[in-house]
């Protein structure tokens, strides 16, 4: 890509429409339609998350979520990036701010996420480590995926 992308960390309640907007649709991209994965993307979640997204432009071309899973832990989730913008970095730089963020500005001592088998190595680059046995997503146990 010609264009470099700026990354952007937000607090939902000060995230501007239009930028809620490109997320919802980043997401519903990369995971409805892309992945097949028939699920309720509001969840709940996003109203206490802080979003990171980077962008080109005006538009919006990767995004993750930082929320509390519970006392002390944090939760990377609902990281995605579109098709036209993977194996560029993107991905790779917006966790490198999502942890930067929790570490500089939020009190947590840990990080948690739950990733695609294929996305392992990625995330143990970064310094994670598989805790748990492979699972499946329980958005995704009632619906249909190809």
């Amino acid at each position: 890509m010609n264009k470099t992308e700026t990354i952007t960390v937000r607090r939902f309640a000060e995230l501007r429409l239009e930028e809620l907007y490109g997320i919802l649709r980043v997401r519903a991209e990369v995971f409805v339609t892309g992945q097949k994965c028939l699920y309720v993307d509001p969840d709940g979640k996003d109203l206490e998350s802080v979003q990171v997204f980077a962008s080109v432009g005006d538009r919006i071309v990767g995004c993750l979520r930082i929320y509390r899973k519970e006392a002390g832990v944090l939760q990377i989730g609902r990281v995605a990036v579109i098709e036209s913008f993977r194996g560029t970095g993107v991905g790779l730089r917006m966790m490198l701010q999502a942890i930067s963020f929790v570490s500089e500005q939020l009190t947590e001592e840990k990080i948690f996420l739950e990733a695609q088998t294929y996305a392992i190595g990625f995330y143990e680059k970064l310094g994670f480590k598989v805790i748990s046995d492979e699972f499946l997503d329980p958005s995704q146990r009632n619906g249909t995926v190809d």
